[in-house]
């Protein structure tokens, strides 16, 4: 691989380490396969890339979509199929293309379409980590770019109207949620105890849906009600993010642990001021302390406190 290979992807949140699905895909991947990826996030001071995100750099090479990202790491010999069979992985084929057509679009419509979830969850968050005055522009097209890529793929004849399409898009999203809760059963990944591409997919599908705190939780309540498909995210997050109970990943400690080292820093640097101070005023003459006048009051004036009656 080349010797500096960057990811740029949306940051995380919600005890994930990112919250956009097909990057979630590509940082799974990665982890799975051992792929060195210098992981960029997106915030305020990012700079527009050369590309929607995931976005993959290496030298003047630059990729986007997870499954053209996947094979680039593949043919850098970072390659987390490698155990598979010639059926299994004509099954992880099938079963990708079965997420593209029923899982990703109720995922987009819950993220992005759906109205409560959008105000109140997707599009605060999204905004407040795109720099002024972007964060007003872009996340409106990337709603309107997820309802347009819905009704195109979902809004032909019977279904006009989007209450139809609705209905359809959580049905089918369902309907998939149950076949792959069977077909993990009880295995901690799909194709035994190694992870693989499929793996990849579902997790970067799931994880947000399932950690998102959603207003309305039509697809997030179904996904609570399949425990294997938790479990199994629970597990990659556990394992391969290493996610605390608090819901920090190593990043997120990291850039806590360097806020601390900075303060710590602070204090040691005053305190050490506060102490060059005192030094110096320990060194510096000092004049003997003045003495009070003792104050006497005449004989005959012992009643009266006026200045002119006090004699020394």
């Amino acid at each position: 691989m080349a010797s500096s290979v960057e990811l740029n992807c949306w940051g995380g949140d919600w005890g994930l380490p990112s919250v956009h699905a097909e990057c979630l895909v590509v940082m799974a991947y990665a982890r799975f396969s051992h792929a060195p990826l210098k992981v960029n996030v997106v915030d305020h001071s990012w700079n527009a890339p050369r590309g929607s995100v995931p976005l993959l750099i290496s030298d003047d090479t630059v990729i986007s979509q997870p499954a053209k990202i996947l094979n680039f790491l593949r043919k850098e010999k970072y390659n987390a199929d490698y155990e598979l069979s010639t059926k299994e992985g004509a099954d992880t084929l099938a079963y990708i293309a079965l997420l593209e057509e029923k899982l990703h679009p109720a995922v987009q419509y819950t993220f992005w379409v759906e109205a409560d979830n959008y105000y109140n969850v997707t599009k605060p968050w999204f905004a407040s980590r795109i720099p002024f005055p972007l964060n007003w522009y872009l996340p409106r097209k990337m709603a309107r770019e997820a309802l347009n890529r819905i009704l195109l793929t979902k809004g032909g004849p019977p279904l006009y109207s989007i209450t139809e399409v609705e209905a359809q898009i959580y049905r089918d999203g369902k309907e998939c949620l149950n076949l792959l809760s069977h077909r993990l059963g009880i295995s901690p990944f799909f194709f035994g105890n190694i992870p693989t591409t499929l793996d990849a997919f579902v997790f970067g599908f799931l994880a947000p849906v399932y950690k998102a705190p959603f207003p309305k939780v039509l697809l997030q309540d179904h996904l609570k009600q399949l425990p294997n498909l938790c479990r199994f995210c629970d597990d990659i997050l556990t394992c391969y993010f290493r996610v605390n109970l608090s819901g920090i990943s190593p990043s997120g400690q990291d850039t806590v642990d360097a806020n601390l080292q900075k303060l710590t820093q602070l204090v040691n640097k005053e305190s050490n001021l506060i102490e060059k101070m005192d030094d110096n005023l320990r060194k510096s003459p000092q004049h003997p302390p003045r003495k009070l006048t003792t104050l006497k009051l005449s004989a005959t004036g012992e009643g009266n406190c006026s200045p002119n009656r006090l004699s020394p």
